[in-house]
This record gives C-alpha cells, structure tokens and sequence, in this order.
C-alpha cells in the first residue's frame, strides 16, 4: 500500500488537511514540529512525532522519548482540533512497545499494509546534532516592472506576530515547508505574483520530495505556522503568587517589565547607508495606483463649532490655523478564487473608508474634539469597521494623502478669508396715522459702530520643495525676506497693489540649481493660486553680471529706475531698437502703475553706476580676453 501524497496535481495546499508527518523537538517556547516524509521509516525511538491525518490525529511516542514532550504534543494537537477542525478530529496516544486499538488505522496511514509492521525495524537514524532551519520571512512587492523579494529584517532573530502587516504578503521559507502568508488588505496583483514566487521559490533549491507550499489567509493561521512566531499563542500566563495590584501596577509577565526598565540605544541607523531618493517617474507610479483606487474624497473645514464642505476652489489649499477632514473612499479588489475551477468567475469587490484629518501648526486640539464628538461618529455609523481614521499635523502628512494632490499642497499662514456675510439693518417704523398711540418710554439709541480700517494687503512669499520623495511636495508661506531665497528651490511671490488686493504681480523666482520639473510646477501653482485678470504673472529666472554680454543690449527694471546698458560691441541698429523699447516699457509702466514713476536711465559697459551694480549679486570686474 502506497503513502498517501499531500497534494497529486500541485504542490499547493489550499483549506485542506493533507496527511503530514512531523518530528516534534522542544524549543524555550514550546515545540517545533519539522516536517518528514509520511512513511514508518521516519519514525525514531528517540522522538515524538505527530500524524495529522485530517479526522484522525495521532501522537506517537518513541520509547526513549521524554514524557514531558509527549505531553506537549498532545496540547498542542488538542489546539489543532480545537481551532482548525471544531473540535470534530479524533487525538490517539501510542507509545512505542504498548498495544493498542489505534494502531492498525495508524500503519495504514503510514501506507503500511496489515502485518506488515511486524517486519518492521524502528532504528536510530536522525542526527544528535540536529539543529532546524532557521524560517526566513519575505515580503511580496511590486517594483518598476518586475517583482520584488527582500527578506524581512527579524529583531534578534527572533519571529513575531507584529511583522506581519495587514496589507502586504509574506513568504515564509522553512525549507521543508513555505507559507504564502496573505493580509486582509493586500491587493490582488500582489496575491497572484506571491503564488507563483512561492512556486520558484520551492524549486530554486534541493528539497526533499514532501516540502509543499500552503497558503495561509489572515485570521485562519494554522497552529503549525504560529509555531514559527515567538509568542504566537492564546493562551493566557496566569501566576497565582501575585496579587491584584501587582499585576496592576507591572502586568502580567514580569520579564516584559523588566525588559522595560533597561535603557537601550540603536545606533544601527547611523551608519547605514543613506537611501536613495525616489525618482519622478515612480512617484507618479505611485500616484497614479493611488490615485486609480480612489473612488471619492470629500473634503470638510472646521467653521466655528462644525464642520462644513470644503469649496470645492480651496481643494489643496490649507492654513496653518484651520482643521480639515477628508472622507475617502478606496476600492478594494476581492479575494482570488480558492477554486482553479471558479478563476473564470470575477471576485466581487469591495471598499474602505480612511477618514484624514489634518490639523494645522497654529490650531487647537478643539478641532480633534468636535471631529471625535460629531463627525466621526456620523462615519462610523455609516461604515462601521471598514472606516479607518487617521489624524496628521501639518508637513507630517501621510504619503497616500499627500499622492491625491499630485504635488500641489499649498499651506498658507494664518486662517481662511471667508465672506462676510451682509449686516442686516433694522428696518426703520413705517408711517402711522394720527390715532396711533405714542409710546411711553423712548428707546435708547445705540452707538454706531465705529468703521474699522482696511488693513493694507501685504507681500506673500511661498516656498516649495520636496523633502525625499517628489510625492511630498509642498508649496508653504514663509516670511518675504529676501535671506529666505535659496538657489536649489523655486519660490512664489505676490505683489499686490491699492489697498482692496484686486490687483499686483505675482512673480515665480527659479533658483540657478532648481529642478525644472519644479519650476514648471511652481508656475502651474501660481497661474492657478492668483486670479490672471488681477494679477500679471512673471517668471524670473536669477541674473548675473556675467550675462551682460558685448554685442548685447539689456532693459533692467529695479522698481524705482529702467537702466538701458549698451554692449560696447552692440550695433547702432540693436541700440536704436533697445531704446524705443525701454521707451515705450516706461510708458506703459506709468498707466498701469501710476504711483511708481521709473526714470530711463542709460549706462554702458565698464561705466556701470553704484544704482545698477547692486541689482546683481557678487558684482566684479569683467572677463576680458586678449586679442
């Protein structure tokens, strides 16, 4: 009679019990279970092994085992049938030289005919030394284009629940057997791409005949694969020595609490290599992944004491004193078929709810308080336990949120401008006839309210950079000090004039070493922040001494004068036209700015006065070259 065989057609077990053989050895935290070939020839006098043979589970003892380890063994597969199986397996205990009912079904099992076992030797034959395979854990990523693998970094070598993150998937290798290990919130192109990995992955090395790939679903973990995790157990430590209050004051596992007390510093992040900044065109990979599984966002502010829609004009503008909130709502795909006959069938999809609130550097808490209070139990009634809530603080934003702005995040200081709304008058008495009665008293007569003067609308300077990753790319208000500017960046700045902010420039300052992506970006930013019927854009780009050229004329405005300077070697014909053009540059600066006349001044090459030379930075003599 031949063993029986996990799985004929593939090497993948999917939700079943497979008949397997393990060799249990005794760890400081339990028991190990090594997987062996399902035949009588693994069993050993030595070792305890255990026969999970679905219905059926047995625990053999070998006659030079300890009992101790017997005893484990057979709590652990009384968890297995209470967990996996509801209680519907059956457990049997045989021990090596003792007759018992069990033993026929056991042979049999084990693909040995009836009398067969009494020919049948059980000899000494596993290595003393014998020491098992450290498991190592990998997660499942998608990269530019092809599949990621890296190996997960294991604290002290030591495997635990807490690496194992909802929304990715892992591979754990333990050589005779690989776990496909799937989150709840994983997506379903990285679920298929774990599945054919775990294939490759069990057949790059030399393994036995009985290694098999499992795949294991979040929250249905088989006992078998938390035995590979420090801690993994439901069982809860109870020391009757202590008492309440001591248990209250340290907990229940006083290691962990002395574990505490000692002061320790990881130092390991000092001396690791800096990591590479992501490019542009895998953040706009990212964004555009993000951004696909979006189904909507709405997006509220906090008006007095409630919340209200955001306009929809003020979408990715935000003030250092305001709150916000932002209801997303993601599309999540549906489970793959467990099925290779139901892979024709779509899995039916789902969603989730991340609520982001954003909290400015100058606001209150009382902003988190009335979200908590009102608007957040709104959302958890709505969606119960597929809502997420995530609260953020300004230029502390989570990645995701910051993608769904495609790199215009403007923050600026202080609050929003909001309308105000028209001061309803009293309506004055209408005329009555002569028979109206007078009234006894007269009323008091109300002081007017004084009118309050317009405050001058001031310069804004905006700064923009991105910190890393060009999906943390924000545009935020700074100070209008000229120290600020920096020649690696790209800065916005707002001139208004009169005194009603109806109208100015607004000029988009490129520092000589900034990105030209940025810079680009920096002008979509300013033509959509400024109305261009109001304010007139210009794009400066930073000058030098040095580019005032020979054979070249130049217009230079300073605000209070227009300087025309002549190359020493430009033409009479270039010269007559610059002229005309400062000319009429002058005139149309006295329309449209009455209030800042400019004198046209001239000035030639080597005869530059002090009002010119300090428009540049790092004046000097100029290049000259022998002839």
């Amino acid at each position: 009679m031949a063993p029986k065989k996990a799985s004929s057609a593939s090497p993948l077990v999917k939700n079943e019990y497979p008949l397997r053989l393990y060799r249990v050895f005794p760890t400081t935290i339990g028991i190990h279970l090594e997987t062996v070939a399902c035949v009588a020839e693994s069993l050993d006098p030595r070792h305890v092994f255990l026969l999970d043979d679905g219905k059926d589970i047995y625990v053999w003892q070998g006659s030079k085992a300890k009992k101790t380890l017997t005893t484990k063994t057979r709590l652990y597969a009384e968890k297995m049938n209470k967990d996996e199986r509801k209680n519907s397996a059956e457990i049997h205990t045989l021990v090596q030289g003792k007759e018992n009912n069990d033993w026929p079904q056991f042979w049999a099992a084990l693909g040995l005919e009836e009398g067969e076992e009494e020919d049948l030797e059980i000899e000494e034959h596993v290595d003393h030394k014998f020491v098992p395979v450290v498991p190592r854990l990998y997660q499942v990523g998608l990269g530019m284009g092809y599949l990621e693998l890296p190996q997960v970094d294991v604290p002290e070598g030591k495997l635990i629940q807490k690496l194992l993150s909802t929304k990715n998937v892992y591979i754990l290798d333990c050589f005779c057997d690989v776990f496909v290990w799937i989150g709840r919130k994983s997506t379903r192109l990285v679920r298929a791409a774990a599945l054919k990995l775990s294939q490759e992955l069990l057949k790059m090395i030399v393994r036995p005949e009985h290694a098999v790939t499992t795949l294991v679903k979040e929250g249905t973990e088989p006992q078998v694969f938390k035995t590979k995790f420090n801690g993994w157990t439901d069982v809860i430590d109870v020391d009757f020595t202590r008492t309440a209050e001591s248990v209250r004051k340290t907990g229940a596992n006083l290691k962990d609490w002395a574990a505490k007390q000692e002061t320790k510093v990881d130092l390991s992040a000092l001396f690791t290599p800096r990591q590479q900044p992501m490019t542009l065109e895998e953040a706009q990979q990212c964004m555009d992944e993000w951004n696909d599984d979006l189904d909507s966002m709405d997006a509220f502010v906090l008006e007095g004491k409630k919340f209200v829609k955001l306009p929809e004009n003020e979408l990715g503008h935000f003030y250092s004193s305001e709150c916000y909130v932002f209801l997303c709502r993601y599309w999540v795909p549906g489970d793959p078929p467990e099925d290779e006959k139901e892979e024709e069938t779509e899995p039916e999809d789902d969603f989730q709810c991340v609520v982001y609130f954003w909290q400015g550097r100058q606001a209150s808490n009382m902003g988190w308080l009335t979200f908590t209070f009102s608007l957040q139990k709104k959302f958890e009634t709505l969606f119960g336990d597929k809502l997420e809530v995530v609260r953020m603080h300004q230029q502390q934003e989570a990645v995701k949120f910051m993608a769904h702005f495609k790199r215009k995040f403007v923050i600026h200081t202080g609050r929003r401008r909001q309308e105000k709304q028209p001061v309803k008058m009293e309506e004055e008495p209408q005329e009555v006839n002569a028979k109206a009665v007078k009234p006894k008293f007269k009323p008091k007569q109300r002081p007017e309210p004084v009118p309050e003067e317009p405050q001058k609308p001031q310069p804004e300077l905006f700064h923009m950079r991105s910190n890393g990753s060009p999906l943390f790319t924000r545009c935020i208000q700074i100070r209008p000090n000229a120290a600020s500017l920096n020649s690696e960046f790209c800065y916005i700045l707002k001139v208004p004039f009169g005194q009603d902010d109806d109208s100015g420039i607004v000029y988009v300052w490129l520092g000589e070493k900034s990105d030209e992506e940025e810079g680009r970006l920096a002008e979509e930013v300013a033509q959509e922040m400024y109305d261009p019927e109001k304010y007139s854009l210009q794009v400066c780009f930073p000058f030098f001494f040095d580019d005032l050229a020979d054979d070249d004329t130049m217009i230079l405005d300073d605000g209070n004068q227009v300087f025309l300077w002549l190359g020493s070697k430009a033409s009479d014909v270039e010269i007559k036209l610059a002229l005309k053009s400062a000319q009429v540059y002058v005139q149309n600066l006295r329309v449209k700015q009455p209030e800042l006349p400019r004198k046209l001044l001239c000035t030639f090459k080597g005869k530059e006065s002090k009002k010119f030379s300090r428009c540049f930075h790092g004046w000097g003599e100029f290049k000259t070259t022998r002839e």
